[in-house]
């Protein structure tokens, strides 16, 4: 081998690198499940890809399945949805998710709740946060409980948007 040859070669694997750490850094990256708090939607050892540019431009919805650092410990990263948005009011009553006095339809919640955490109800979510839960409310930790509490939107790391493993349930996150 030559050395130009050598030295084009190194060149485009420098460049492969470096758009490879872009797209890692700034647009996509994947995730792995760990923990039952999102079943049945998400189970354990899912492996998701999470879309990161998307809150540049957009605001997160309710329903929409996001990825954060967990206040205690920022190297673990919580998944969970958004049920709150920001100045909502949240109560829970027998079990059952209220926003601003209005009963939350949930379809994908795998038992009913027993839990209502260690936060006082009715909860204004304050600017700016997203509060958060669980798909499976009685063995998860999220915006119920203070040392998870609401999530700052500059804290989301993405939006969880495929399911890439297992193969047999590869596809977009509903």
């Amino acid at each position: 081998m030559k050395k130009a040859e050598f030295l084009g070669m190194i060149k485009e694997i420098i460049i492969v690198i470096i758009i490879v750490f872009f797209v890692r850094t700034f647009i996509f990256e994947n995730t792995k499940v760990i923990g039952p708090s999102m079943e049945p939607t998400l189970l354990e050892n899912d492996i998701l890809i999470i879309n990161k540019f998307e809150y540049y431009f957009t605001e997160p919805e309710r329903g929409e399945i996001i990825v954060f650092p967990y206040k205690g410990d920022p190297s673990k990263h919580y998944i969970k949805r958004i049920i709150g948005l920001p100045g909502e009011t949240i109560d829970i009553k027998n079990g059952v998710v209220f926003i601003d006095g209005n009963p939350l339809e949930e379809d994908y919640i795998l038992e009913p709740m027993q839990q209502r955490g260690d936060i006082s109800f009715p909860f204004v979510v304050p600017d700016n946060t997203y509060f958060v839960m669980g798909d499976n409310r009685n063995n998860s930790s999220d915006s119920r409980y203070q040392d998870v509490g609401t999530i700052e939107k500059s804290k989301i790391i993405g939006h969880a948007t495929m399911r890439i493993w297992p193969l047999n349930k590869f596809g977009i996150v509903k």
